[in-house]
């Protein structure tokens, strides 16, 4: 029996009502509990709490209050559990009751604003309970499966079909009158004793529950859940376009785009009549954001919000709240012109929200992805929105002369560099470029569906051509660009010193900072202007593509400024059409001065058109400093004068580097051949003629010389000039390693430079060996060491030239030879001029003091010294070299003038070993015994042999005479060592063997004398 209690809203005429239906028609039964247990089966439990809060934001809706809603979860005891959903807002009321129990009507049809969806709140109860029961302010209500199953087991027609049913009723058709007012503070209260196997998704549902889902609903303001005494606020503050939503200490803020209207009539045709009474729509598009407003799209899968949740699936990171209608399932979007319309609606809200965000590359990650739709709905608002992006003016300007505006993704471009620099130096050069952070390659995908432009190093490139920017904007974007690709960056624009524009850095000259960039103009090269290339990045980056670091030195060595100072003169004479030939004079001194060039190093410049003192122009090189030592030395009129004015204004040392003469001038080549000096090929045919005979031609090394000593006309004065060259000048070529003399001590040696005689036929102050054959030299110390003048006959020997001059020396009857030398000369002679054509000279020396005529006397080259008694000729010394002599003289032999044999007969015959003293000459000679035999003549005669005659008797003494196998002497010492020696070999030990023989008793005392060291 249920407890009488009041019954303000007649429910029992609600039953009467409901159960004369039913008994009238079991079919009206059927089709009620059929269409309770398809809401069962729908799976709302998860949406149990949703749907209570919707109620509830509808209740306070109506009532014009903030909603609050109080959900708790109370233990009853016995493991029996009950949720109380307490709300504020309008009270419970008829209309209310009748909604509540008839399925699929709801007392909303006028309520535009509501967010219910027609009853289907409530019945979600029926997913938890078996009992649920309303309390408000104006009354209760409640339901119960057990007592409509009592209902309608007493309605006969009705017993078949609940037996069929198991005892299955349609819960809320049968409405009860409920006892008890709601919590204070609250107009109405739902309680739900849970059905067992119900709680413990209850008590998840309620730990899990979002305070996003405020977002939803606006008449809601907090919801308030209580779970084991333990109370989490959620709350909800609006302040459009914002909102604040709170979950206990945890406020997150939530930007709101939201448009509303009515839809049209015809839309909603083929819709349930209460949709087609309530037109209105209110879509809204919300996403978190950070301090800085920037969005930060929710973790987690999205679902539309319609405008509770549903299980339709979206790819964008934004929730959506729009109340698309949805099908009998009440889980998925139905279809048809109303969501196509609802459809472009959000992808306009959705465009009204991205542009209304901070201008920061995370919104990108709002960007629909192409190809990652997760439904059909989700596709067509993916499509839809990207079409609002890409025509929308949403995206920022890197310009700061564009701050603030926003631009459509059909204007904009990012660079494929996400660095700051890059972006900074092309903002105003590139339309529509946006910010660095916006080029990072995790928004690309977004940046290429929108069809934003993606520009790398090559079209960098091709924008910059041909505008205007200061150097310092260019030494900018050139290190910005460092690190760039090289292939793409070939034609970077160069902005260059003299106003032009190099349309590529390929040879472009990066100055220095010795480089006086500012005279160079007349030189026409291609020199970056030094404040584009400034920055070490900027050089790097050139320096990769091709452009040459340029030192005032480098720049000087380039071939276009070789060539334009090799032309100018022939151009100032063909008459100037290029500028100036003082300006290139000035640009090309400039470069000197800078460079630090010294005289000589770089000899074209010699070239160079300089203005001289009569008004013209001549090459460097031909004209003298005003008052140079030099011009005091030459001959009158050899060479010009540079302008005195010209002179003044420019640095001496860079003159003179430019080959300007203030004196004797030195001048360098990788060869003789390429020696401008005088007699340079003579001289390097002498110093060749030094080297041994039959060498290959020399290997040369860089060669120095002096140039115009052939314009001396004072050698008195020219000398000292030229002794205070430096040491290159005077120093040694070394060929093949043999040192010979350098250009300028061979010129010197062989030109009159010394009191008008040649020094190469003077010999040096106090020579010994040369004295008689050379007048000594005379003139400054330092001059004389220099020239490195002969001293001995080796000094001489060492030139063919002086050789040969020596050869006819010594037939000089007005000279004499120290006797040492005479000894040697001719042999030392024949060995240096070995291989040379040589004239014999007319005249020969054959004593110290006396020359003859081998025209007119008999002269011989003694190559037998036992044929000396009958030579009857004039002697030349050998020197141990008869045969080199004679040819070299045109001289015969002696035994070539006297055919003599041994006319005399020996006393007697022995061997050398019977010899006294023999043993002490074997010990001299280095032998242990003395081979062979000796024939003693007692005297020894040696006469002619006429040819085809017998041999005449008679004959002349002579001291020896050797033989094949016996030597015949006259048995004195002398006789005995000369012929040993010969036999032996050693000649130079013929007085010692002499001594051997002259003194046998004394052998012991000698030999003990010959062990002394």
């Amino acid at each position: 029996m249920l407890t009488p209690v009041a019954d303000p809203f007649d429910t029992a005429g609600l039953r009467r009502r409901v159960l004369a239906a039913w008994t009238d028609s079991p079919a009206r039964f059927r089709e009620d509990a059929n269409a309770e247990e398809d809401l069962v089966r729908g799976g709302y439990r998860d949406r149990l709490l949703v749907e209570l809060a919707q109620n509830a934001a509808d209740a306070a809706s109506r009532a014009g209050v903030p909603g609050r809603l109080r959900l708790e979860l109370v233990d009853v005891g016995s493991g029996a559990e009950v949720l109380h959903a307490a709300n504020t807002g309008a009270p419970l009321d008829a209309a209310g009751v009748t909604g509540l129990a008839t399925l699929r009507a709801s007392a909303k049809r006028d309520e535009v604003q509501s967010v219910g969806r027609f009853g289907v709140g409530f019945a979600a109860v029926l997913a938890v309970s078996d009992e649920p029961a309303v309390h408000s302010t104006a009354g209760g209500v409640r339901f119960s499966a057990a007592h409509t199953r009592a209902e309608v087991a007493d309605v006969p027609a009705l017993a078949a079909e609940l037996a069929r049913r198991d005892g299955a009723v349609p819960v809320l058709r049968l409405p009860w009158p409920a006892d008890g007012p709601p919590p204070a503070g609250y107009a109405t209260e739902v309680v739900l004793p849970l059905r067992a196997g119900s709680r413990a998704a209850v008590r998840a549902a309620l730990e899990q529950l979002e305070a996003e889902l405020l977002l939803a609903l606006p008449g809601l303001a907090e919801v308030e859940v209580v779970v084991d005494g333990t109370a989490r606020l959620l709350t909800c503050a609006s302040e459009p376009p914002l909102a604040r939503v709170r979950d206990g200490e945890r406020t997150t803020t939530w930007r709101l785009a939201t448009r509303s209207g009515e839809l049209p009539a015809g839309l909603l045709a083929d819709r349930p009549v209460e949709e087609r009474a309530r037109r209105g729509w209110t879509v809204t598009w919300a996403v978190p954001i950070d301090d800085d407003a920037r969005p930060v799209p929710p973790a987690g899968r999205q679902v539309l919000h319609a405008p509770t949740p549903s299980d339709e699936p979206l790819s964008l990171p934004v929730r959506l709240i729009a109340p698309f209608p949805l099908g009998p399932d009440r889980r998925h979007v139905a279809p048809g012109p109303v969501t196509d319309a609802l459809v472009a609606v959000a992808a306009d809200t959705y465009a009204d929200l991205v542009r209304e965000l901070a201008g920061d590359p995370a919104v990108l990650a709002l960007v629909p992805r192409i190809g990652l739709a997760a439904a059909e709905l989700d596709a067509a608002l993916g499509s839809a929105v990207l079409d609002r992006l890409r025509a929308a003016a949403w995206l920022p300007a890197a310009d700061p002369e564009e701050d603030g505006t926003r631009q459509p993704p059909t204007r904009a471009a990012v660079l494929d560099d996400d660095r700051e620099e890059p972006v900074a130096v092309l903002a105003g050069v590139l339309p529509g470029l946006l910010p660095a952070g916006w080029s990072r390659r995790d928004g690309a995908p977004a940046l290429a569906a929108l069809g934003v432009r993606r520009l790398g190093p090559a079209q960098v490139v091709e924008a910059v051509s041909g505008i205007s920017r200061p150097p310092q904007w260019w030494a900018r974007l050139y290190a910005a660009l460092d690190g760039a690709d090289r292939e793409e960056l070939g034609a970077l624009p160069v902005p260059l010193a003299d106003g032009r524009t190099a349309s590529g850095p390929a040879g472009v000259l990066l100055p220095a900072d010795d480089l006086p960039v500012a005279r160079l103009g007349p030189l026409h090269l291609r020199v970056a202007e030094p404040a584009a290339v400034a920055p070490p990045a900027a050089r790097r980056l050139l320096e990769r593509l091709g452009a040459r670091p340029a030192t005032a030195a480098v720049v000087l060595a380039d071939p276009a400024v070789q060539a334009a100072v090799e032309e100018s003169v022939d151009a100032v004479e063909e008459g100037w059409d290029d500028g100036d030939p003082a300006a290139l004079a000035e640009a090309v001194l400039a470069l000197v001065a800078a460079a630090g060039t010294v005289p000589g190093e770089l000899p074209w410049l010699a070239e160079l058109a300089l203005p001289d003192a009569d008004g013209a122009w001549a090459p460097a090189g031909e004209l003298l400093l005003p008052g140079a030592p030099l011009a005091a030395v030459i001959e009158d009129g050899a060479l010009g004068t540079l302008d005195p004015d010209f002179a003044a204004e420019h640095d001496p040392a860079a003159l003179r580097a430019a080959g300007v003469l203030a004196d004797f001038a030195l001048v360098r080549a990788e060869d003789p051949d390429d020696l401008d000096v005088d007699a340079a090929g003579e001289w390097a045919d002498a110093v060749a003629d030094r080297l041994p005979p039959g060498a290959p031609p020399p290997s040369w090394p860089p060669v120095t010389a002096v140039r115009d000593l052939e314009l001396v006309a004072d050698w008195g004065r020219a000398l000292p000039l030229l002794a205070a060259l430096p040491e290159e000048a005077w120093a040694d070529v070394v060929l093949d390693g043999v040192p010979v003399p350098g250009y300028l001590r061979w010129w010197l040696s062989t030109h009159p430079v010394l009191d008008g005689r040649r020094p190469d036929r003077l010999c040096a102050p106090g020579s010994r060996e040369l004295q008689g054959l050379y007048e000594p030299a005379t003139g400054p110390e330092g001059v004389l060491e220099r020239l490195r003048l002969p001293a001995t006959v080796d000094d001489v020997l060492a030139d063919v030239d002086t050789a040969i001059d020596l050869l006819g020396r010594l037939g000089d009857p007005a000279r004499t030879v120290p006797a040492p030398v005479l000894r040697s000369v001719y042999a030392r002679l024949a060995l240096a001029l070995d291989g040379v054509d040589v004239e014999p000279p007319p005249r020969v020396r054959v004593a110290p003091d006396r020359v003859a005529d081998p025209a007119r006397e008999a002269v011989v080259v003694l190559d037998a010294p036992w044929l000396q008694p009958l030579a009857d000729a004039l002697l030349v010394p050998a020197g141990g070299a008869p045969g080199p002599v004679a040819d070299l003289l045109d001289l015969p032999l002696a035994s070539e003038r006297v055919p003599a044999v041994v006319t005399s007969t020996p006393v007697r015959r022995q061997p050398w070993a019977a010899v006294p003293g023999a043993d002490l000459a074997a010990a001299r000679l280095g032998v242990p015994e003395l081979t062979g035999e000796v024939a003693v003549h007692e005297p020894l005669l040696a006469g002619e042999v006429a040819v085809h005659e017998p041999l005449l008797a008679g004959g002349r003494a002579v001291p020896w005479w050797p033989g094949e196998a016996v030597d015949c002497v006259d048995g004195s010492p002398a006789a005995l060592g000369r012929a040993l020696a010969w036999r032996a070999g050693a000649w130079s030990l013929r007085q010692a063997l002499a001594e051997a023989f002259a003194e046998p008793a004394r052998s012991a005392d000698l030999a003990a004398e010959d062990a002394v060291e």
